[in-house]
C-alpha cells in the first residue's frame, strides 16, 4: 500500500529554517520519498484549522499516503504523539491534542498508536523538547512513507474512541432557517465557511436565486443581517455583492463576489461565530 508519498502540514511558515530541517530528517531516512506540502501557513497555535485543512485534503491523495500535520502548541508537555490510520488507509502522524477531530468526524479512523520514543525518535535529540516536528513526526512520517516500518511497529494500539477531540457546534434546523458556526474561512479570498452541510441547508428546499435572511453574531453580538441570494457561484451576482453558495467540502458558504466578506464585515471564525439562514 505504501505509496513513498509524504505530505507535511504546519504552523511554522516558510521563514525560517524548520519546514527545511523536516524535509532534511525524512530526506535523510529516505532519499526517494516524494515529499509535498498542504500548507505551513495555519494560524499559529490554531488545532482546529489544522483539523479541518487535513479534512478538507486527505481525500483527494492515494492510499498509503503519509501526512505529518504538526500544529503543537502543547509540545514537551504529556500530549501523546500518534498515528492515525484512516478508514481510507492514509497515516496521520501527528501530536493527540484535537488534529484529529474533523478526520474521526468525517473520514474515519480504524486504529491509533502512541509513537513509541524510544524506537521513533531521531537519534541524540532526546534533550530537545521543542522542536518534535523534526525529531518525532517527519522522522516517523519517513520511516512509515517509505515503508521502513509497518504500521504495528510505530508504538502501542490505543483505544480511536479516546483520540482527544474539539467540541463542534451543532446544526440546528427549523422550519424556515438552519444555524450553525463559521468554521473557517477561504483564507485568500475572504469567504466565510460554515459548519452547516449542503444537506441540512437543503432541509429549507432552497432554489438558486432564492433570498435568505443571514445573521451573524459574535457570541451575543449582531455583526451583520441582511438579505442575500442563495446562487450556484460568485458571479451569480454583481461584483461587490454578497452570496450563498455550496462550497468545495459540501458546506454553505457566504461570499462577496471578487471581495472579502470576511474583511468587510469584520467577521472572524471560531465557535463563538454564530450564522443563520433564515427564509424569507
Amino acid at each position: 500500500m505504501s505509496t513513498h508519498l509524504l505530505v507535511l502540514q504546519s504552523d511554522f511558515g516558510l521563514v525560517d529554517g524548520a519546514v527545511a530541517a523536516m524535509i532534511g530528517v525524512a530526506l535523510q531516512e529516505e532519499p526517494s520519498l516524494v515529499i509535498h506540502h498542504l500548507t505551513h501557513d495555519i494560524t499559529p497555535y490554531n488545532i482546529f484549522e489544522a483539523s479541518y485543512r487535513l479534512f478538507q485534503t486527505v481525500e483527494y491523495w492515494p492510499e498509503g499516503t503519509t501526512f505529518v500535520s504538526v500544529v503543537d502548541p502543547g509540545v514537551g508537555s504529556k500530549r501523546k504523539s500518534v498515528v492515525a490510520l484512516t478508514e481510507k488507509n492514509q497515516y496521520i502522524v501527528t501530536p493527540d491534542n484535537g488534529t484529529l477531530s474533523y478526520l474521526k468526524k468525517y473520514v474515519g479512523i480504524k486504529a491509533v498508536r502512541e509513537i513509541s520514543e524510544v524506537e521513533n525518535r531521531r537519534k541524540n535529540t532526546e534533550h530537545s523538547y521543542t522542536f518534535h516536528g523534526r525529531d518525532v513526526y517527519a522522522y516517523t512520517g519517513a520511516k512509515l512513507a517509505s515503508g521502513h516500518i509497518a504500521f504495528e511497529a510505530v508504538g502501542p494500539e490505543l483505544k480511536v474512541e479516546d483520540i482527544i477531540e474539539m467540541p463542534t457546534v451543532e446544526t440546528i434546523v427549523t422550519e424556515d432557517s438552519v444555524a450553525g458556526a463559521i468554521d473557517i474561512l477561504d483564507v485568500r479570498f475572504g469567504s466565510l465557511w460554515t459548519s452547516i452541510s449542503r444537506s441540512d441547508f437543503y432541509r429549507l428546499n432552497p432554489e438558486f436565486g432564492d433570498k435568505f435572511e443571514v445573521t451573524i453574531y459574535n457570541n451575543d453580538m449582531l455583526v451583520y443581517q441582511n438579505q442575500v441570494i442563495y446562487g450556484k457561484s460568485f458571479a451569480d451576482v454583481r461584483i461587490g455583492q454578497p452570496i450563498i453558495y455550496i462550497n468545495s467540502v459540501y458546506c454553505v458558504g457566504v461570499a462577496i463576489n471578487q471581495g472579502s466578506f470576511a474583511k468587510a464585515y469584520n467577521v472572524s471564525v471560531g465557535a463563538n461565530w454564530h450564522i443563520a439562514f433564515k427564509k424569507i
